[in-house]
């Protein structure tokens, strides 16, 4: 299968560029992946979608600001490095523009040096290894100081940093938001719980390898990124029971589908677990866990649209995504959502 298979044509203007006012009042479209058929709807409207006896999964990861803007001691300067991910205590991972200026043993001050660091060393991939100093709490600092990384294509500057956060984003580790989850509003999910629904949380901390373009012409030759998620007991039981029952798990995003993917059993079951995930879903892979999903439009010839159209069948994507075009629906992070039933 070609990379090339995946392609659709999407005019610039229908990348979101910032979010609603309003979570819920994206649009909705919704498709039967049996038939193939579409309904258009708006988000609030997905309460007639679940039914008691169903489970909604969702990552409760929380994205850090991890944008930071700093200077060699002494010079007047701006040296991005962007987070991506804690090594240990206070050493990071770090990618860094213009990386020249950031030679092991360079010492960075942020913020009128509320916080410091030392570069250690340089990654064969050209990332840093930086440790920081701090008086306090990192996480506080960092929500001063930082800025989030918004994905490449959004151009314009977030005005309120929670909106690249879910409601329920509880778990700090994320170098990207779970998307699909931008949608819901705190009533929009208790008002689901109200019908029966249950709702589970699990964790799946989303790197910046989630926008990286797959670059091989034959899509099986592709390797994923490896992000870190956590499954608690709770979290499994309810998933189980479910299962057991009858009922459908409806997975909450790209992230939630790929950590139930990966713990789950040929028998449907899951159990709780933790630890680091590279699986690679595409047409072919037959799903063990998730019936159903709420996602976003995704880029073009990305691994998130092979994922979907795993699911619902490719010519079914690619012809929902063409009719959304048409429609102009609002594509990718801050965009509208689609509904798998």
């Amino acid at each position: 299968m070609k990379t090339e298979d995946f392609y659709y044509d999407l005019p610039e203007e229908l990348i979101a560029q910032h979010p609603l006012k309003e979570r819920t009042q994206s649009r909705l479209m919704v498709l039967d992946k049996e038939t193939g058929e579409i309904e258009h709807r708006h988000f609030k409207d997905i309460l007639d979608y679940l039914n008691s006896g169903d489970c909604l999964v969702l990552n409760d990861t929380k994205v850090i600001p991890a944008r930071l803007f700093g200077s060699r001691e002494g010079k007047k300067e701006s040296i991005e490095f962007l987070l991506l991910k804690r090594v240990e205590g206070d050493k990071w991972e770090t990618l860094v523009k213009p990386g020249k200026k950031a030679r092991p043993g360079s010492k960075i001050v942020f913020g009128d040096g509320i916080l410091q660091g030392e570069v250690l060393s340089i990654g064969e991939d050209g990332t840093r290894i930086i440790e920081f100093k701090y008086k306090g709490i990192f996480e506080e600092i960092l929500d001063k100081l930082g800025e989030m990384p918004l994905p490449p294509y959004i151009k314009e500057k977030l005005a309120d940093k929670d909106r690249y956060q879910t409601v329920y984003a509880k778990n700090i580790g994320s170098a990207a938001a779970p998307t699909a989850g931008l949608h819901f509003t705190k009533e929009l999910l208790e008002e689901i719980n109200k019908k029966g629904v249950k709702l589970v949380y699990i964790t799946l901390h989303v790197g910046l390898g989630t926008f990286r373009p797959v670059k091989v012409e034959n899509i099986e030759e592709h390797h994923m990124h490896s992000e870190y998620f956590e499954v608690p007991e709770e979290a499994a039981e309810i998933i189980n029971e479910t299962k057991e029952k009858g009922g459908r798990v409806i997975a909450v995003g790209t992230t939630s589908t790929r950590t139930l993917e990966s713990i789950g059993t040929n028998e449907s079951r899951v159990k709780p677990c933790k630890g680091w995930t590279d699986i690679f879903i595409y047409p072919g892979y037959r799903f063990k866990i998730v019936d159903c999903l709420i996602t976003n439009f995704h880029l073009p010839e990305s691994t998130l649209i092979m994922l979907v159209s795993a699911l619902a069948g490719k010519d079914n994507v690619l012809n929902a995504y063409s009719l959304a075009v048409k429609e102009r629906y609002r594509f990718f992070s801050f965009g509208d959502a689609m509904f798998i039933k």
